[in-house]
């Protein structure tokens, strides 16, 4: 498996840069920067692309509504140019919360959207002169609907790759299907091994069975904190999770349209999951936060004893996780050193 970081999208970015730094040299592979509506990724990555050598760079994620297929196009071709090839996209549809409240933009047609967009940025890096009519985006823009004077264009530039590999976040049955269709990789967040098959199999083998052979083995990219702890220092760290789950599970999404709640539903805490819902609307989030289930924590995260730790890694690694994405937290090098040797 390989090792990657995921780095959020508040704080010292900075500070971030040197952590990246440091851990690459101890062997981490891939570094993933998010985006919401924090800090845009793509300058935290271009600075990255400056101040690491061998690192991969990964997006998770760029929205597909508030840039067009030809802007992330450009955006991947040229982080990969200054990180010489080191670039991998991430991509995702996000929610209408994210979509609607602060880029302004109907929440349509998720599914499609990021169909095309993959299917348009490939087509754009690979220098082809675009011409698309599909469900959503319409290559050159029809006369009626503009200028006329669009015609087919095809990327001036000659990117370091024709092709750079294509990440998807998703959760939804029909997206981890297409996702498992079309991508290079999967993004899922909050990951339970245990239970993975369970929620995602029938989706996985779905999109499988109409993978092209031309794009190799879903790279799968999961994991959670890492930390050598035991006792009350173990729980200590598990229990400051519980707000971060709380937002997803609670806050993420309104009643009816929460991705998350609806993935802890599909794990089987449905009962908890609503009244976590409930409470968090209801803004009484430190009561949100105490109902997160011991084992959803436990299981979607490495913190323990080096054996507890070492099992996690099994487990991850059996149910198909390829890329191993961890915040680890102590001794940052060193952890990243010791996952790596226990992944291999």
């Amino acid at each position: 498996m390989r090792i990657g970081l995921p780095l959020q999208y508040a704080g010292d970015v900075r500070a971030a840069a040197d952590q990246v730094r440091d851990l690459e040299s101890a062997g981490l592979d891939v570094v993933w920067v998010a985006e919401a509506y924090g800090l845009d990724a793509v300058s935290l990555l271009g600075y990255l692309a400056a101040t690491t050598e061998t690192v991969g760079l990964g997006s998770a994620i760029l929205n597909v509504y508030s840039r067009t297929p030809a802007l992330i196009a450009q955006v991947a071709a040229g982080l990969d140019t200054v990180s010489g090839g080191r670039f991998e996209l991430g991509l995702g549809a996000s929610g209408p919360q994210v979509i609607e409240g602060w880029h302004g933009m109907p929440y349509a047609k998720p599914l499609t959207r990021t169909r095309e967009t993959i299917e348009l940025v490939r087509r754009m890096l690979a220098r082809e002169e675009i011409e698309h009519d599909g469900k959503v985006f319409t290559l050159p823009l029809p006369a009626d609907q503009g200028t006329g004077l669009g015609k087919p264009l095809k990327m001036l530039a000659h990117p370091v790759r024709p092709r750079v590999p294509i990440h998807v976040a998703a959760l939804g049955e029909k997206n981890v299907a297409m996702t498992a269709e079309v991508a290079d990789g999967w993004l899922p967040i909050f990951y339970l091994p245990e239970r993975a098959s369970e929620v995602w199999g029938e989706s996985l083998e779905t999109g499988r069975a109409k993978r092209s052979g031309d794009l190799g083995d879903l790279d799968v990219i999961a994991g959670g904190v890492l930390a050598i702890a035991e006792g009350e220092q173990r729980k200590q760290i598990l229990d400051g999770l519980r707000h971060f789950y709380a937002l997803y599970i609670g806050g993420m999404g309104a009643k009816g349209k929460n991705f998350y709640n609806d993935l802890a539903t599909r794990y089987g805490y449905g009962d908890v999951a609503e009244t976590i819902q409930d409470l968090y609307l209801d803004k009484k989030k430190d009561e949100a936060a105490a109902l997160i289930p011991d084992e959803l924590l436990e299981l979607t995260n490495l913190v323990g004893s080096e054996g507890f730790i070492q099992e996690r890694v099994a487990a991850f690694r059996e149910s198909g996780v390829t890329t191993l994405n961890v915040t680890p937290l102590g001794d940052s090098p060193a952890l990243i050193e010791q996952v790596k040797a226990w992944a291999t």
